[in-house]
């Protein structure tokens, strides 16, 4: 009798795209621009309100960019919201993303 064999498959799959450089953190919220982007689940839109209002609270002169004006990053338009996004962020002259889930 022959021993059964099995091919062994790496449980996080293969990695599809290049490392990127990651920005510094932003320490001081004064005079900056956030935007907000989410995948319209949960209750983000509500998320955000606390979040906008405790931003205020605490920086001067913020000026947030509502989720609306991204659209909706896992809907049926997904694959171009996402790539649209990083050019859309720019011509709002983003400074900070939220990104929210709601959850």
């Amino acid at each position: 009798m022959s021993e059964a064999t099995c091919k062994v498959v790496w449980p996080l799959g293969e990695t599809h795209f290049e490392s990127a450089t990651v920005s510094p953190p932003v320490t001081d919220l004064n005079g900056k621009t956030v935007c907000e982007v989410w995948d319209e689940q949960f209750r983000g839109d509500e998320v955000f309100a606390v979040i906008r209002e405790k931003i205020q609270d605490q920086y001067h002169g913020v000026r947030f960019v509502g989720h609306e004006a991204f659209g909706n990053t896992h809907g049926p338009d997904e694959k171009e919201v996402l790539a649209a996004l990083p050019d859309l962020l720019r011509k709002c002259g983003c400074d900070v993303v939220i990104s929210a889930t709601g959850a």
